[in-house]
């Protein structure tokens, strides 16, 4: 049996925590743009951000924030304005969306702000000004369904999940919110998640472990190959579950909580991947023997990734050969002979030579949600999982459009 269950209320259902989603008037359309999360006392704080060396303002004042290793209290989230590449005044608007969060809330402490929507629009202050004061006004302890709603743009269904388990005799929650359709090829997609926990966690054992769930889930979606200029995990721990504070790595009390949060980010990736833009069906590819597991990953995002594999699949084509020239390409060496492929059950290659297989219904197994790929390229120890979806017509028509 596992060690946690799910549970319902996201990023409030750890100890200590608040939320709250409204309609500040960013997005055109009247939906639901500016979210808030707070922590009742201050909270250790570790990310993970974009590699783009085009960044959102967001994205530096959050690095400032944890290099600065002050404890955080708040994070406030806008969609319709990405803010970045906003040059000097993006900056100051960043700054003092911060500000005005810590005067509304009457803190002093950390705050990190975060933004996705149109790349080079300018934050609407004249928006946001008022708009933190309303959604500091309408924090609760059930507010996270409405924090999630608030921070979609292109998604059609909000992304959100809460764990609890028992470490050290006491019960502790990790909760998570993200949102991400397109422009999804995280490289730490428009990729924002953010997480909720109330164990007590060493600050740089915190950090380690929210690197490690990052290049095991969230670093292995790609809807489009696009990376974002706001890609970012950010993750909030505030020890409210009244736990002894976990310092070593090597324990069982550590390991169990990576594997939670792990859960956590596993499964929100696999809901950014089911939700690609125009998407049909999500795309599983696990990789096994090969060298490391960074190989297994590597190969496995390529396959993913490969526009070929992508239309393939959302055209029922069984054309296996696209899976293989993917791993190929990977920049991974391995030897062609012992390369097997797997869809779903079909067996297509093994050992480097095709097979026969049923092509009507291998065809309909990629009518599925989800269609599973499994690669195996040698006897290594290395396995790898990377998560997609299929490309449609309807992702260019929804890309052709976003800003008209």
């Amino acid at each position: 049996m596992s060690e946690w269950r799910e549970i319902s209320g996201n990023v409030t259902a750890a100890k200590g925590y608040k939320a709250a989603g409204i309609t500040a008037g960013l997005k055109p359309s009247g939906a639901p743009d500016l979210a808030l999360i707070v922590s009742d006392v201050p909270a250790i704080a570790a990310g993970v951000f974009t590699k783009s060396c085009v960044r959102a303002a967001c994205v530096d004042f959050n690095r400032q924030v944890l290099q600065s290793g002050v404890k955080v209290k708040a994070i406030l989230v806008n969609a319709g304005q990405a803010n970045a590449s906003t040059g000097e005044e993006g900056w100051r608007n960043a700054v003092e969306c911060a500000e005005l969060v810590q005067k509304a809330l009457g803190i002093e402490e950390g705050v990190m702000v975060a933004s996705t929507g149109v790349i080079g629009k300018q934050l609407r202050m004249d928006l946001m000004r008022p708009g933190i004061v309303k959604v500091a006004e309408a924090l609760s302890a059930e507010g996270g369904d409405n924090a999630a709603k608030a921070i979609v743009t292109t998604d059609t269904v909000t992304k959100s999940i809460a764990l609890e388990g028992t470490i050290s005799g006491h019960t502790i929650r990790i909760g998570g919110i993200c949102k991400g359709s397109g422009m999804i090829h995280p490289n730490m997609a428009t990729m924002l998640a953010f997480v909720t926990c109330d164990a007590a966690v060493a600050p740089a054992l915190w950090q380690d472990m929210v690197s490690r769930v990052a290049d095991n889930s969230f670093n292995q979606v790609t809807v489009d190959g696009d990376t974002s200029t706001n890609d970012m995990l950010v993750a909030l721990n505030n020890g409210q579950s009244g736990a002894p504070e976990i310092t070593d790595a090597a324990s069982p009390e550590a390991k169990q909580l990576e594997a939670m949060l792990t859960e956590v980010g596993v499964y929100l990736a696999k809901a950014i991947a089911r939700d690609g833009e125009g998407a049909t069906c999500l795309i599983e590819v696990t990789v096994s023997g090969a060298s490391d597991q960074a190989a297994a990953r590597q190969i496995a995002k390529t396959i993913v990734g490969s526009s070929l594999v992508k239309s393939a699949v959302f055209g029922r084509d069984p054309n296996w050969g696209r899976i293989a020239a993917a791993a190929g390409r990977s920049g991974v060496y391995f030897d062609q002979n012992k390369l097997n492929i797997h869809l779903g059950e079909f067996v297509m290659m093994a050992d480097g030579s095709p097979q026969d297989y049923d092509r009507n219904a291998a065809s309909n197994y990629l009518k599925n949600p989800t269609v599973q790929i499994a690669v195996s390229v040698g006897d290594g120890d290395g396995v790898g999982t990377a998560w997609g979806c299929d490309l449609s017509y309807d992702y260019v028509k929804i890309n052709a459009e976003y800003t008209t």
